[in-house]
């Protein structure tokens, strides 16, 4: 088969040839049926060979591990998610004193608990508009080659599927080479559709790679690899049921991948290492990230994700105090950057006027959340009515609570809330 460009072969790049084909295409139809026969031959496998070349180059950089033998040095593999680190919205705060501690020097509360609306309640779709990959270079050091694989083997694919002439002898090509079965072509095209906001068809494609991967496993995938395609499968399931708006089945996603998280041993004295940011000039919320798909990575993007589908019920019009107790949990995570979220609920308990949440203690040890939750029930906090206990005799008498002092000291405040809920369950009648 003759390429008939006129073209110095050694300078020509993959972007080339694919610009190339383009233009050809624009002018196929108006051939006779033997020069459109030629040139929809040199057309098919020329964007083929742009395709399968840049969609390899792009699996091999993110999941090496795939084409790599056992002894091969370690990279970091990478999986594409949602962008949903704007979860906390305006963190531009100064970080000089808490929020929370000005807020009770401030002239009053309603003055301090006015927030600016934040982008990161749009939509994440990211449909009807050009969508952005962001990655940290300490991920991937040629990362600007990498998405210009991505790119180049995105839009070959769409290339090859714009005619019918075309995609007939494209898809006659894959049946007879069996594409449907290369493991790495799969974990492409899901990306791909992901990448294009298809996440219907996302979940599909992902569950047709957990097909694929259970017929590799004895002779591709073992050890390490199994758990790495897992986990890939999982959190990616996970993002797109969340792009769907299915909130219940994000967090069962979320709850399954814990099963394959291998928690990083931390060091004596050291906080976990957070992921360096990456400054968009684009819109938030809308945007994806090339992201390590490691459990020391994984598991905070899962609490994001988490926080998330929470957030959005905890702050509806509808009352819902389990939720917005959940979103103060899993704001202690990466404290203080969700002061002003943690803000907003504070000032939802104000305006209900009171609060339950039982697992309160259990999982609520930061100091200035319960500095704020104490100062809550005095006079000039308001004197919310909070009910936090889920059995306040047991955790009285216990002698050894989980929150040790702290607690302790915080009970004397909540006295009133205690003896309320006493007198109570002296006064119900018996039925």
């Amino acid at each position: 088969m003759r390429c008939e460009w006129q073209m110095d072969k050694g300078r020509r790049s993959f972007g080339d040839i694919l610009h190339r084909m383009k233009d050809l295409c624009r002018y196929i139809s108006n051939f006779d049926n033997e020069a459109h026969a030629k040139y929809k031959n040199q057309v098919v496998y020329s964007t083929m060979l742009v395709f399968f070349k840049n969609a390899f180059q792009y699996v091999s950089s993110i999941q090496a591990s795939l084409f790599q033998g056992p002894n091969a040095p370690n990279q970091v593999p990478l999986v594409l998610l949602e962008d949903v680190s704007s979860i906390y919205g305006d963190t531009d705060i100064d970080r000089s004193k808490h929020i929370h501690k000005k807020r009770k020097l401030a002239e009053g509360r309603e003055k301090t608990m006015i927030l600016k609306q934040s982008s990161d309640d749009e939509d994440p779709s990211g449909k009807g508009r050009s969508r952005h990959i962001t990655i940290n270079k300490t991920d991937l050091a040629n990362s600007v080659e990498v998405l210009e694989s991505f790119k180049l083997a995105r839009e070959s694919w769409e290339l090859l599927y714009s005619l019918e002439s075309l995609d007939k002898e494209f898809t006659r090509i894959c049946l007879s080479w069996k594409t449907d079965t290369w493991l790495w072509l799969r974990i492409f095209l899901t990306d791909m559709i992901i990448y294009q906001g298809q996440y219907k068809k996302a979940v599909t494609s992902l569950h047709h790679l957990a097909a694929l991967q259970g017929s590799h496993s004895q002779q591709q995938i073992t050890g390490q690899g199994s758990l790495l395609e897992n986990q890939r499968a999982l959190i990616q399931l996970a993002t797109c049921h969340f792009a769907l708006g299915e909130y219940r089945l994000t967090c069962e996603k979320v709850l399954d991948l814990m099963c394959y998280m291998v928690l990083p041993i931390q060091e004596g004295g050291k906080t976990q290492e957070e992921q360096p940011k990456v400054k968009s000039k684009f819109r938030k919320g809308s945007d994806l990230k090339l992201w390590p798909c490691t459990s020391k990575a994984i598991m905070p993007y899962c609490l994001h994700l988490l926080l998330a589908c929470f957030k959005l019920r905890a702050f509806t019009d509808n009352r819902d105090d389990m939720a917005l107790g959940h979103v103060i949990v899993l704001l202690q995570h990466e404290w203080p950057k969700g002061e002003n979220l943690f803000l907003k609920a504070i000032n939802k308990i104000c305006q209900q006027g009171n609060f339950q949440y039982e697992n309160f203690f259990n999982y609520v040890t930061n100091i200035d959340m319960l500095e704020e939750f104490a100062y809550l029930r005095t006079q000039e906090g308001g004197k919310i009515h909070l009910e936090l206990l889920p059995n306040q005799g047991m955790l009285i008498k216990t002698s050894s609570p989980p929150m040790g002092l702290l607690q302790q000291e915080f009970i004397p405040v909540l006295q009133p809330s205690i003896q309320t809920a006493d007198r109570y369950q002296a006064e119900k009648p018996c039925s």
